[in-house]
């Protein structure tokens, strides 16, 4: 039987931090939310920092069905990369063209950052290179993306621009915990971070969104280039394509952050969608968390997907 678990009951309440407060697993310091404590009515087992658990057809506080720590800052790491996705998407323009920049190329190779590859020259439009933002988790597919759909007059400026444009967007969803620093997921400071109640709400408003949403649930794809060089991507979410109806969304692992994940399945046409920040073994604890939510045993046999070799990992 599903237990919905309300905000009622799920936030405990705020408290203050003192000046110079380590958030979460890293060296963040900004304000924070109360830290929530798992319920006992909750899935067992689940190991991950912070861990937060949605009905994405509801909304507000009818949506709400777990959370631990879900109101506690960390950082996200490449989840960064699903506010990018909302944005691009919601210029309404996917049918721009996106010519390859060297500096995309550079700022992976400094960053020692996952890549889509992309080749200086090459041009694709804008809902290729989501393909390769959400797939293989490509950080210069996400600096062209910010590097274009931003404003100014130089790639600084669009892309700071694009930055700012991130957070005006969190800021208009209500997503208080969060802030960006960046359009990746690779801080440029100590302003990169979310919660999980945040960003599961923000992967539950990508999934109405439908080229978002069809691109993140796709395993694997094709891309050709207007020169015709072709680009396979494959998803680095394993979740895809060994859990039962997982429909996205999206990894991320950082140094500070551990391995991230936002995760959605839909079962007999109902959706669930989560977040798990900082979790070792985040695909087993999204797993463990949706059969709570569907009130199936599908964990105890969950075999992962095996990606291929030389396919990026995140």
């Amino acid at each position: 039987m599903l237990r919905v678990l309300n905000s009622g009951t799920r936030r405990i309440g705020a408290v203050a931090l003192t000046a110079g407060a380590v958030l979460g697993a890293g060296p963040l310091v900004a304000p924070a939310y109360a830290a929530d404590s798992p319920k006992a009515d909750g899935p067992e087992g689940v190991t991950a920092a912070s861990a937060y658990l949605l009905d994405a057809d509801k909304e507000g506080e009818e949506a709400e069905l777990w959370g631990k720590d879900a109101d506690t800052q960390r950082e996200m790491a490449s989840t960064t990369k699903i506010m990018t996705a909302i944005l691009v998407n919601e210029k309404d323009d996917l049918d721009r063209k996106i010519t390859v920049k060297q500096e995309y190329r550079d700022y992976v190779a400094e960053e020692g950052a996952s890549t889509a590859d992309l080749q200086v020259g090459d041009e694709l439009t804008a809902r290729q290179v989501l393909y390769g933002l959400m797939l293989p988790s490509g950080c210069d597919a996400a600096f062209a993306l910010a590097d274009h759909f931003g404003e100014g007059d130089t790639v600084k400026e669009r892309t700071a621009d694009f930055i700012t444009q991130m957070n005006e967007r969190a800021a208009e969803l209500g997503l208080k915990g969060t802030k960006f620093d960046s359009f990746d997921g690779i801080p440029t400071g100590t302003n990169n971070y979310s919660t999980a109640a945040d960003m599961a709400k923000l992967a539950a408003h990508a999934l109405t969104q439908d080229a978002v949403a069809e691109t993140v649930k796709a395993t694997d794809t094709v891309q050709k280039a207007t020169n015709g060089r072709t680009y396979t991507w494959y998803n680095t979410n394993q979740l895809l394509g060994s859990y039962d109806g997982a429909i996205g969304i999206k990894t991320g692992t950082g140094t500070r952050a551990g391995p991230c994940l936002l995760f959605a399945a839909t079962r007999d046409g109902r959706t669930v969608a989560g977040a798990i920040l900082n979790g070792q073994e985040r695909y087993t604890d999204a797993a463990k968390m949706l059969d709570w939510a569907f009130d199936t045993k599908s964990a105890t046999k969950l075999k992962l997907r095996k990606l291929p070799e030389g396919a990026q990992r995140d």
